[in-house]
Formats: C-alpha cells, structure tokens, sequence
C-alpha cells in the first residue's frame, strides 16, 4: 500500500479518536446515558399541551401546578426543544408503491400526481417538527471547581479501563436513585396535564446521534437491527 494512502489513512482514525475525546457519552445502556465522568441521564418525551385554548381558570391551574412541581425539585433539570427537519421520504416511497398497486388507472395517476405534489412542497419549504424533552441527571459528588475548571474537565475527559469497570460496579445502585428522579418529575408533569415517556436505548441513540451528526444523519440512517443492548461511543 503506498505510503501516501497509509499516512491519510492514519490521520483520519487520528482525528477520529481526537474528536471522541470531546463527546462526553460513555455508553447508552438500560434506557440510559452513561457519562465518561461518572453521572447518568435519563430523557423524558413530553407531549405538548395548547396553553391558548385553556379556560383563565385552567391555565391559572396548569401556572400553579408547575410552581408546586418545581419547588419539589431538589436536583437540576435541562429542558430541550428541538427544532429538526421532518424526513418525509419514507412517506412518498409509499405513495409511489401504492399507485403502482392500484389496479384503476385513474386512481394511480391521481396517486402518482399528489406523490409529485408533496415533493414539489417540500423542495420549496422546509417542514419542521419540535420536540420537547426533559433530561433527568444523577451526577456523583464533585468538589467545588472554577468555572473554567469545570468546562476543561467536561470536555477534556478520557475514558480508560478503571473509569468503565467502576461505572459498571455502581451502575445498578445510581439507576435504582435515577428511576426515582424520572418517576418524580414524571408525575409532576403529569399532573398539569403533561404525558411524558423515557426514551429508549434505542431512541437515545438515534437522538445523539442526529445531535452529534446532524447533515450525516438525515441521509444515512442507523440500522434497525442495531444491538441496543449498550452502546459504547
């Protein structure tokens, strides 16, 4: 192999192994996210509810059950809305599939022409879609640090062999705490009329996944027979 091809062969698994330096995920396991430095994270999917259609009673309801939930907290929360473009190519592939099923030939050309309609739409405007989420940390106990400090130690982080097998001794007595946290803000948001569900290993994976590689990710999909047993980045 010429020597060339070997040097930039090199410098690409290089930069890989500098840029995984920077991402502070460990694993993603159990329907969790493990971090290099120790803490875990659960994310929560929370349905939105029309504020604006509420009666002046229930909003003042859905105002003051919110007060009560958050003065229940005695631990961070990081709420996140996500702005992402809708992948509508699995949709018209079906609308073309089924004009070809159609036996009448009026019907599949009508079918055929709303397929051709819907991508005309797209290719003018972007369609979006929001979601809601709501992450639920359990971090270990640090010691007090400078700002600065503690921005070099989240980014900075290398994983080795002691950090993941201590990780994994503790891992099962930190989720037992995690699950309570998740169970807690759960009912919370329940109780002014918000349906929340943890995401799965499975959809943890796709999100950081889009997160990390957002152009890459709407044309190349994770496969769905992905082990989603662990995940280790």
């Amino acid at each position: 192999m010429p020597k060339k091809i070997k040097s930039i062969r090199r410098r690409s698994r290089n930069k890989k192994v500098a840029t995984q330096r920077f991402v502070p995920i460990s694993e993603i396991r159990n329907d969790t996210v493990l971090l290099k430095k120790g803490g875990l994270r659960a994310v929560l999917d929370v349905e939105t509810l029309n504020f604006n259609l509420k009666s002046e009673t229930e909003q003042q309801g859905i105002i003051a059950g919110y007060e009560a939930f958050i003065n229940t907290l005695t631990f961070p929360l990081q709420i996140v809305v996500r702005s992402t473009k809708v992948n509508i190519d699995p949709y018209i592939e079906q609308i073309h599939q089924k004009a070809i099923a159609q036996e009448n030939e009026l019907l599949r050309e009508q079918t055929e022409s709303y397929a051709v309609f819907v991508e005309k739409i797209v290719e003018v405007a972007d369609i979006m879609q929001k979601k809601f989420l709501v992450v639920i940390p359990l971090d270990d106990a640090e010691e007090k640090k400078s700002p600065l400090s503690q921005f070099f130690s989240w980014i900075g982080i290398d994983d080795s062999s002691s950090k993941i097998t201590y990780r994994r001794k503790y891992f099962n007595e930190k989720v037992a705490k995690l699950k309570d946290r998740v169970n807690l803000v759960d009912a919370g948001l329940r109780n002014i009329g918000l349906s929340t569900r943890r995401l799965t290993t499975m959809e943890l994976i796709e999100l950081y996944y889009e997160i990390y590689n957002p152009k890459t990710s709407q044309e190349q999909k994770l496969p769905k027979d992905l082990n989603t047993a662990q995940l280790q980045l």
